[in-house]
């Protein structure tokens, strides 16, 4: 990822991943890094970046409010009961991403989510133990697609039985989460994810 700031036209200095789209714009000021602790939009988040490999995040924005009808608001629970049936309606349904694969992990994360939930206590505290000490940068300084962090992540989630959690694909989870503050020094939205962070009570 390139380091390089970008002033909108709004007048406002960015990262320069959202460009001028509105919805990327809106996601990046306002949702993407700010730490998040709830179960439910966690088990949201690595299920729809699992959604997003091969594709766009902004496609997966576009159809994040058909994916939270359909996956009954991502709430495990719900999601580890969905059958067969529900498998094949969910692929019949153009609102989202007609993956059988991903459809099929998503149910089965949400019983290894469970399964989680009663070992240790929450999605949300397994995953806040793995928050690195400091930001990983590659030797030009820019942002790594992956770091030993998430690709130890990665592995103790396959081992736990969970797909589609590929190091990548987490270490995009940890950006989106909060785990990480990879806003830019200098971007509008840096300073207040880190002060965020800074007041955060870690789940335990």
């Amino acid at each position: 990822m390139s380091q390089d700031l970008v002033l909108g036209d709004d007048g406002v200095t960015r990262c320069w991943w959202p460009g001028d789209h509105p919805d990327y714009v809106a996601y990046h000021d306002h949702e993407w890094g700010r730490p998040v602790v709830d179960d439910h939009r966690l088990f949201e988040k690595i299920c729809l970046e699992g959604f997003q490999a091969g594709l766009s995040w902004l496609t997966i924005l576009r159809k994040r409010e058909r994916f939270r009808e359909v996956f009954a608001g991502f709430d495990p629970v719900k999601v580890a009961r969905f059958d067969e049936a529900d498998v094949e309606h969910l692929l019949g349904d153009a609102g989202i991403i007609r993956h059988r694969g991903k459809v099929e992990s998503t149910i089965r994360n949400a019983s290894r989510c469970l399964e989680m939930a009663d070992e240790i206590g929450s999605l949300a505290a397994y995953v806040w133990s793995w928050e690195p000490e400091a930001a990983v940068r590659e030797a030009d300084g820019s942002i790594p697609a992956t770091t030993p962090t998430s690709a130890a992540l990665s592995s103790d989630l396959k081992r736990r039985g969970w797909s589609f959690v590929g190091p990548t694909t987490v270490y995009a989870f940890m950006q989106a989460m909060g785990m990480v503050n990879d806003h830019l020094p200098g971007c509008c939205a840096h300073a207040e994810v880190a002060a965020l962070r800074a007041g955060l009570v870690r789940p335990t």
